[in-house]
């Protein structure tokens, strides 16, 4: 077997895995470039492996074409190393944080509900919450998420639900800032919640949301005036975990040139 017989199976193999995990979660409607890119790359690399012959000797005669093909795979490598740094870079930092720390105020980030229910990304948090919550009866519970598309109970609401039934955390520890839609707003009416209950911006909070995502919030809260805080990283279930990183890596992206943090 020659190595091209070798680059075509293994464009094939990948190819096939990337398509089928953008398919399958875009069929369950979670649509986004953490689910369309690899749905589009796997494609690709499937049309090009089927075609592999015809394509090459197509560009090979087109000295122009063949120019910017290698500069395009030149690109799609470099981006994917900075893919790689990232995601390097990100489970260290959450491998760097300690959850014991004590706090006085939990924020939880909402994450979007599914018909009336939380979201296993947001179970996944609220279930993090809440070993911090037992174990620090003292701390203020902060969940924090509006209103959803094509729902009639805020986030907010359901986030209150499962901690009481799931984990039987008095509602009176439970505040609930049920306005907000993005992180940005999660941090910011959260503030405000703090103000109203006499709480300083600077006492130790903990913030609580997805490993993917505390990069982002961490730079977002510092941005915001938080300062004796930390962010507590729930695992994102394993079907969507690498798509949901996919995704923050272009979010955090913006995040920094729309000047967020």
């Amino acid at each position: 077997m020659t190595k091209y017989s070798i680059l075509r199976a293994l464009l094939c193999i990948l190819g096939l895995i990337l398509f089928l995990d953008g398919l399958l979660l875009i069929l369950q409607k979670k649509i986004h470039l953490g689910t369309l890119l690899p749905f589009t790359i796997g494609l690709f690399f499937l049309i090009y492996s089927v075609f592999f012959n015809k394509i090459n000797a197509f560009i090979a005669q087109h000295p122009k074409l063949k120019k910017i093909w290698k500069i395009g795979w030149m690109l799609f490598i470099t981006w994917l190393l900075s893919l790689a740094v990232f995601f390097i870079y990100l489970t260290q930092y959450n491998q760097s944080i300690n959850p014991n720390s004590k706090v006085a105020v939990i924020i939880v980030l909402g994450s979007g509900i599914i018909q009336g229910k939380a979201s296993p990304t947001l179970a996944a948090r609220l279930d993090s919450a809440a070993q911090i919550a037992l174990q620090q009866p003292q701390a203020i519970i902060i969940v924090s998420g509006g209103l959803d598309y094509a729902e009639t109970k805020t986030e907010a609401d359901i986030m209150a639900q499962y901690l009481t039934e799931n984990y039987h955390i008095p509602t009176t520890r439970i505040l609930k800032e049920d306005q907000s839609t993005s992180t940005a707003l999660n941090l910011e009416n959260s503030a405000k919640i703090l103000v109203q209950h006499q709480i300083n911006k600077n006492a130790p909070i903990a913030i609580v949301t997805s490993d993917f995502h505390t990069l982002r919030a961490a730079a977002i809260a510092r941005k915001q005036g938080y300062h004796d805080f930390i962010t507590v990283n729930a695992p994102t279930p394993l079907a969507t975990r690498y798509n949901a990183w996919l995704r923050e890596y272009f979010a955090y992206i913006s995040g920094a040139i729309l000047g967020e943090y």
